[in-house]
């Protein structure tokens, strides 16, 4: 026995460079995951279509070759994903694991897969939905796979990412310097004050910072309190510049229900630390402050005036109601050539698209089509609202407000990636301070529940 195990004693390191080497593999791909989705972050929040248009890249433009058809954050995001698969050498369990973790996102595939044959067979031009719907999941799959820390550096990446679209936005404002042309498809856009800075549209700007604020106000655990009060009034000023009437309003309801619903709660005697009261006296004053000296240096003056004439917007809501009614039944179910909408626009007006998600959906693949990514679409965000804080509504409520009354999502772009993005790195479920510290809300007081129960 002795014979035997002595040669086992005298090489006892054998075994050793293969388990180092295969931890080193697994290290690296680990770095590459993480360092993929930042690349994705990066181009989510920095490389629009109009930066793109402006690059010579034929992204929304006719012209160029397939691969540029595709963003970047989604060549990113596939990567990702790929490596997540290989990194413990057994792609089908990781792929079918990964699944089962998300059973609901499932749906979301196979009507993809369905309107993609549908696409093909009819001849149209399939890429759009790559990035608008096959994109968003994907960010999610691969982001529910990393570990906290992980998270936690994708996290600031976003942060950094919108902090500086809002500085340039400023920049855009007051310089009157844009730095990128405005441009739909081809088509430069003249005469609009409206900043856009790296995100390429006024709209999509609006949109995605005042969902940054209501993360802010729903969930300030993601920053410390020192930083998330001035931040939190640097990016709602910015609304202004951006010129979203939509995404305000929809902040300021938002904000104006939490501040009623935490009056409500201190009124029926919920427990309130002297400490936090006088940040509330400090933060009212700080906005005071604020609203006068941005009021009187004139950056509300144009946003009243997008309040007071629309320059025809409700008009152009209604044509795109209208516009359903030039479609046949056919056209209706399966939805109508790319050319034959474009002449639909063109002759009723509609410049700058179909603003109303759905009618724009039904016109490009059909009612049938739109009623399955429809519900393909809430059965994702069922999976994605079971991975997040209660703090998700308000985003949901933003994004189908910005749904009903803009192009948004069902035209070529990423804007429901960057809003997926943004809650699945700033509104985990589990999430933690920056310090380690579990964050925990306050119970309310025994008054406060024994009213709620009489009720």
């Amino acid at each position: 026995m002795s014979a035997i195990a002595l040669p086992r004693s005298a090489h006892p390191g054998l075994s050793r460079p293969g388990v180092d080497q295969s931890s080193t593999v697994h290290a690296l791909i680990e770095v590459a995951i993480v360092g993929l989705m930042l690349l994705a972050v990066v181009a989510l929040l920095c490389l629009s279509s109009s930066m793109l248009t402006n690059l010579k890249v034929h992204y929304v433009t006719s012209g160029g070759i397939f691969l540029e058809k595709v963003h970047v954050a989604s060549y990113c995001v596939f990567a990702a994903f790929f490596l997540c698969l290989i990194r413990h050498g057994n792609p089908i369990s990781d792929l079918l694991s990964s699944l089962a973790k998300a059973r609901l996102t499932i749906v979301l595939f196979l009507c993809w897969i369905a309107l993609f044959f549908q696409i093909v067979i009819l001849k149209r031009p399939f890429t759009t939905i790559i990035d608008s719907f096959l994109l968003p999941p994907m960010i999610c799959l691969v982001v529910w796979q990393l570990t906290s820390s992980q998270r936690r550096v994708l996290a600031w990446v976003f942060h950094a990412g919108i902090l500086l679209n809002v500085a340039l936005g400023y920049y855009e404002y007051f310089s009157g310097h844009r730095l990128f042309p405005l441009t739909v498809g081809n088509i430069p856009v003249l005469g609009e004050w409206r900043s856009s800075a790296l995100l390429g549209h006024p709209l999509t700007a609006s949109g995605l910072i005042a969902a940054y604020v209501m993360v802010l106000v729903v969930r300030p655990a993601i920053l410390p309190a020192i930083l998330r009060l001035p931040i939190m009034a640097f990016c709602f000023v910015s609304l202004m510049v951006f010129g979203g009437r939509t995404a305000l309003m929809t902040t300021l309801v938002v904000m104006a229900c939490l501040v009623g619903w935490k009056g409500l709660r201190f009124g029926f005697g919920e427990q309130m630390s002297l400490l936090g009261i006088i940040a509330a006296m400090c933060l009212v004053s700080l906005l005071a402050g604020a609203a006068f000296v941005a009021f009187d240096s004139g950056i509300f003056d144009k946003m009243l005036l997008r309040f007071s004439s629309d320059k025809g917007s409700a008009l152009a809501r209604f044509a795109t109601l209208h516009l359903l009614s030039y479609l046949d039944w056919m056209e209706l179910l399966l939805g109508a050539s790319p050319d034959r909408i474009t002449a639909l626009q063109s002759q009723l007006g509609l410049n700058y698209g179909i603003e109303n998600f759905w009618i724009s959906c039904i016109t490009q693949f059909g009612l049938v089509h739109t009623v399955l990514m429809t519900v393909g679409l809430l059965c994702f965000f069922i999976d994605l609202t079971r991975r997040s804080d209660r703090g998700v509504w308000p985003i949901y409520l933003l994004m189908l407000m910005i749904a009903a009354s803009s192009v948004s999502f069902s035209s070529k772009n990423i804007q429901l990636a960057q809003f997926v993005a943004l809650i699945a790195l700033l509104l985990p479920k589990e999430w933690r301070l920056i310090d380690n510290r579990q964050f925990q809300r306050k119970r309310a007081s025994p008054r406060f529940a024994l009213a709620h129960r009489m009720q």
